[in-house]
């Protein structure tokens, strides 16, 4: 989308660059509602957006 991590974190979505990055970068797991805003942003479902692996009990 052409966005910075500082455009993405403080405009978009109320968070720091900083919290952008380490999400990006997996030294974070987001809160249950930042996921959230995170995947309607993009247009994914939060799985999709943070590669959700069905577990044994799903399956």
């Amino acid at each position: 989308m052409g966005l910075s991590q500082g455009q993405l974190g403080g405009a978009a979505l109320g968070v720091s660059r900083q919290t952008i990055n380490a999400i990006e970068t997996e030294r974070y797991t987001p809160s249950l509602p930042l996921a959230i805003s995170l995947a309607r942003f993009f247009e994914v479902t939060v799985e999709e957006m943070f590669h959700v692996e069905d577990s044994p009990a799903d399956e």
